[in-house]
């Protein structure tokens, strides 16, 4: 039978007609002299009996059970090697799908008449309370053991509502599409309630994938780096895994984030970024873009590698760059320009450019040249750039574009410089230099940790530099096809980016790379804590609209602020839940010739009223490792994520120090061959794995 409004919340009667059965079955075999029945008639009788005990006992079992589930808390632990992972799905814990039904409980379930129901009723709380002041009674000890046969037992140390999840009893292995995953993700979570966690899940699936892997973690959570490290080497990948870590440079990979491009232009763009572009800033933005591409077009046609480093240094001192070029230029293009030069500038002109030089605080052989090239009419597009550079007086010029001196000087002080401005023909340094180009051909595991608690500002502009190459990376892709950057016989790969704290990295290269990146094989998750702080980071809710429109599926934790929270309830329909109103009334009688005194009458009114499906409240009070997804176009879906257990694990190093020292000793080798090789000449980026990076054009 069903009924208009589903009750969990009452007393389990169905138990009381169960033992009727029983006990009449009971009785029908004890005293079948007094029921006057044949063996055949009481053999039928009680297999009704029994049918019918059984059937009603589980109801109430079923309710018995629904009860006790509203006040569990249970922890979700799995060792490493026990986590499910699949080809085609991505596994987010254990759950349900959440609808109406789900609603409707939790109303009930916060009603006031059913607090006795709730984890946290008054008899828990009496417990608890008896606990702190005699902790050393017996009974204590016992209120405190967490066993399932302790009525009141301590919940686990992960706050939040119990009952969001326990109102459902068939919680079953949650599973997403893969293919979604191109959509991209939102990981929203405050601190502490297991968004690295989460992350530790997905990171785990994408690694025994055999996907690329490419993680952004602004504090440098160690937890999460041994992790990552442990699951390469799980699944076979030890030898692809890369550290890159402002925190520890003396094991961190190397990386150059301007050295690879397919336009000359994107070094120019990549460094300018990174500049303030808002009000009177976008002027200055154009000449330091201007400034860099000069720059880095006149290194590239001398064959130098670009790199902040090398930027910085013909940016204090661009005449010495000035004169490589134009004498490089005029050599292959003009031979004999050389005996010219006398001819051409006379002693008089020489005394004009050497006051000239002083007063503008220029190469007196600089300027010597530019002559020669203008009087001579020569032109050359790299080369014009330099003169009208050099043209401007040095101080004049500098203020233009002073607002780049601060940005390459946190790129460029102490370590940081050896890692973001490698010195590719150092024999003696066996760390490796990566590009993403290479990353991808070799199917590498890459954990970028940018120590932002000792320095945000370079942690930022790091991260934003790497994002800018990614970007690039993928219009490459575009270009030349999902194949591009990869071996003839290397498998297609995923290409799996997480970014954690994202709000930390984000700038104006992030909206294309989920916008158009998809196409890319790129599939990026992203985490972090309230919605406000990608508004404030990128200073505008348009451009955080923007960025929000292209991430797909959205996985929400507990959080903190109503505006965050909205951004899942609002998307989700209104539903109807039932309530029950009881009535009662009584009418005098007051008819003489009736012998009644009085009537009376009592009804359950049902009404229906439109609630959302959940409440911003709702996701404010979920406990720690619990959250809300919503996947696959609409899907909702309530999960429990499992936590990673370290016990016992071979593969974990027991420390952090315990890692440096392995990934020190597989650097060791790289020095090993270069002691042993007989050219002492040799190039350190031809024995280091994934030092090669592309000049451009």
């Amino acid at each position: 039978m069903s009924y208009p409004v589903e009750n969990l919340f009452r007393r389990p009667v169905e138990l009381i007609p169960a033992a009727a059965s029983l006990a009449s079955c009971a009785a029908l075999w004890l005293h079948a002299d007094l029921f006057m029945v044949t063996p055949t008639s009481a053999a039928l009788a009680t297999t009704g009996l029994i049918s019918h005990a059984a059937w009603r006992a589980q109801q109430g079992i079923n309710i018995v059970r629904f009860q006790r589930n509203l006040k569990r808390l249970p922890l979700y632990v799995l060792r490493s090697e026990h986590i499910p992972w699949s080809p085609r799905e991505l596994f987010l814990g254990m759950g349900f799908a959440w609808d109406q039904r789900h609603t409707q409980r939790l109303y009930l379930a916060r009603h006031p008449e059913h607090r006795h129901l709730r984890a946290r009723n008054g008899l828990y709380e009496r417990a608890r309370a008896y606990e702190r002041s005699h902790p050393d009674a017996l009974l204590s000890r016992w209120l405190s053991c967490p066993s399932r046969f302790n009525p009141v037992a301590p919940l686990p140390p992960l706050g939040g509502d119990p009952a969001i999840h326990g109102v459902e009893l068939q919680e079953r292995p949650v599973w997403m599409d893969i293919s979604e995953r191109v959509g991209h993700m939102l990981v929203l979570g405050t601190t502490r309630v297991g968004k690295t966690r989460f992350a530790e899940l997905v990171i785990t699936q994408d690694i025994r994938r055999g996907d690329v892997v490419i993680v952004f973690d602004p504090k440098g959570d160690v937890a999460l780096l041994r992790r990552m490290y442990a699951e390469a080497r799980r699944a076979g990948r030890g030898d692809q895994f890369y550290l890159f870590h402002l925190g520890y440079p003396e094991i961190s990979a190397r990386y150059n984030p301007v050295a690879s491009f397919s336009k000359i232009t994107e070094v120019a763009t990549r460094t300018a970024n990174q500049l303030p572009g808002e009000g009177q800033s976008a002027a200055f933005k154009e000449f330091v873009w201007r400034f860099v591409n000069v720059m880095a077009r006149a290194m590239a046609a001398l064959g130098l590698k670009p790199s902040y480093e090398a930027i910085y240094a013909n940016a204090v001192d661009i005449d010495e760059l000035c004169i490589k070029y134009f004498r490089f230029w005029l050599e292959r293009a003009h031979p004999g320009w050389e005996a010219q030069l006398p001819a051409m500038i006379d002693d008089e002109q020489k005394k004009q450019i050497a006051s000239q030089a002083r007063k503008s605080g220029r190469s007196a052989y600089a300027l010597e040249l530019l002559t020669l090239i203008r009087e001579q009419g020569w032109h050359d597009p790299i080369a014009d750039g330099l003169g009208s550079v050099l043209a401007n007086d040095r101080s004049y010029f500098e203020k233009l574009v002073s607002s780049l001196y601060p940005l390459l000087e946190k790129l460029t002080t102490g370590k940081v410089s050896e890692l973001l401005s490698p010195d590719y023909d150092d024999p003696c340094d066996a760390r490796p230099i990566f590009d993403w180009n290479r990353i991808i051909d070799q199917g590498g595991i890459v954990y970028v940790g940018l120590d932002s608690l000792s320095d945000f500002e370079v942690a930022g502009a790091v991260g934003n530099a790497m994002f800018g190459d990614l970007t690039s990376t993928a219009g490459r892709r575009y270009k030349h096809g999902a194949a591009y950057g990869q071996s003839g016989s290397a498998p297609k790969r995923k290409i799996s980016i997480h970014a954690d704290e994202f709000n930390e990295l984000i700038g104006d290269e992030f909206v294309p790379l989920l916008n158009k990146s998809g196409g890319a094989d790129y599939q990026v998750t992203v985490y972090t804590q309230t919605w406000s702080d990608v508004e404030a980071r990128t200073g505008s809710a348009a451009k955080a609209a923007q960025i929000a429109g292209n991430l797909n599926n959205l996985v929400m934790l507990r959080v903190k602020n109503v505006e965050t929270a909205e951004i899942l309830t609002d998307q989700l329909p209104r539903i109807e839940i039932a309530s029950v109103t009881p009535e009662s009334g009584a009418i005098d009688g007051g008819e003489p010739d009736q012998f009644r005194e009085f009537s009376s009458n009592s009804n359950d009114r049902i009404t229906l009223r439109e609630v959302p499906m959940l409440q911003p409240s709702d996701l404010m009070q979920l406990p720690k490792g619990q959250a809300f997804a919503l996947i696959e176009g609409g899907r909702l879906l309530k999960i429990r994520m499992p936590l990673a257990s370290d016990e016992h694990d071979e593969v974990m190093p027991e420390n952090l120090q315990a890692m440096c020292a392995d990934m020190q000793r597989r650097y060791q080798h790289y020095v090993t061959q270069i002691e042993q090789t007989s050219d002492g000449n040799m190039r350190a980026d031809q024995l280091t794995e994934g030092s090669g990076s592309d000049f451009g054009p």
